[in-house]
């Protein structure tokens, strides 16, 4: 059915279409009976899909990556397409429009999205207040927090301070995000240095509080080898739980669209994505000796695609643009898919 309607819905701009499309979401659900026949069309259960990573049980390994509920508005209708846990976010300590649209563009000859969002979301306070009212049936939640686009890096460790403590109580674990594209400076939050000083600071808050959460650290795929052997100096040095692995890219090689728009600014997700997330995925496990947790995501549009990052080292992995191009219908493929791999 998604392929029937996908050609009219990308007629569309995909920002709008995407605030439509989750407000009928949103409205649908509200339908006696409609959650029941989506958890029968989408979900599936099976004790063998059960994973325990972190210290938390997901029913499944496979997560919706931010950037798809920036506001925590829809956690409970996006569980119905049988997600094992969904990452909001990324959020601010103060709501921000974020950058000037048009920002986000589809590739169809390529399966890919470039995005320049720059982290619009209507701030901390908001999502919290969300997650807080909300019935999470089991669903694990991440909160993907970032700093807003007019603190100064030198004062960054205080926004994500404020977003860690405001979402402590409602979520299950973090993701410190400083590898988007879209926010100007956000990147060189990456050296060495800064890096530490956030992970420090908001491991100690975490070892204040009797239940701590799982840290990870978002990392974006155009690293050096060298720059991710820093990453694995420094997950083991702040003791975080692990890497997500990875966050969109500002390469534009190999794509087919034309040129005008490979020439948009803001980072790349999709198709184009896979080899290289694969490829970094696959380095950190191998040079950490497995030391740490990496959630793999970045070009995920079928089975194939979960399993090579799975092979790889990723104990969970998530979806973003693959669950656009694809639809719904991906998720319990990808999940039949992984009961078939060996040893899984």
């Amino acid at each position: 059915m998604y392929k029937l309607i996908k050609p009219l819905l990308f007629q569309l701009d995909p920002e709008n279409i995407h605030h439509l499309v989750t407000r009928g979401l949103r409205r649908v659900n509200r339908i006696w009976g409609v959650r029941s026949l989506l958890k029968f069309s989408f979900q599936l259960e099976d004790k063998r899909l059960e994973r325990e990573v972190m210290g938390l049980k997901f029913k499944n390994p496979l997560g919706l990556a931010a950037g798809f509920d920036k506001n925590a508005s829809m956690v409970e209708d996006l569980a119905e397409f049988g997600f094992g846990f969904i990452e909001i976010g990324t959020v601010t300590p103060l709501p921000q429009p974020g950058n000037e649209k048009p920002r986000m563009f589809r590739l169809p000859s390529d399966d890919a999205l470039i995005n320049r969002m720059g982290f619009n979301n209507q701030g901390v306070d908001v999502a919290a207040d969300r997650l807080k009212r909300i019935d999470k049936k089991g669903m694990i939640i991440g909160g993907n927090i970032g700093k807003n686009k007019n603190t100064p890096n030198q004062d960054a460790v205080n926004d994500y301070i404020k977003c860690f403590d405001r979402l402590f109580d409602v979520v299950d674990y973090f993701v410190v995000n400083v590898s988007s594209p879209n926010t100007p400076g956000l990147r060189e939050l990456q050296e060495k240095e800064p890096l530490k000083n956030i992970l420090n600071t908001l491991q100690q808050r975490n070892r204040k509080n009797d239940i701590s959460r799982p840290i990870l650290l978002k990392i974006a795929p155009d690293l050096t080898n060298s720059q991710l052997d820093d990453i694995i100096e420094i997950v083991k040095e702040t003791k975080i739980a692990g890497v997500i692995a990875t966050n969109t890219t500002i390469s534009r090689e190999g794509l087919s669209a034309p040129a005008l728009l490979q020439q948009e600014s803001g980072g790349l997700s999709g198709k184009p994505l896979t080899k290289r997330s694969t490829e970094v995925i696959r380095y950190l496990s191998e040079q950490s000796g497995n030391s740490f947790v990496i959630i793999g995501v970045g070009g995920i549009h079928s089975p194939e695609d979960a399993l090579e990052k799975i092979r790889a080292g990723a104990s969970l992995i998530q979806v973003y643009t693959g669950f656009i191009y694809e639809g719904p219908g991906l998720i319990k493929r990808i999940l039949k898919s992984l009961l078939t791999l060996t040893g899984f």
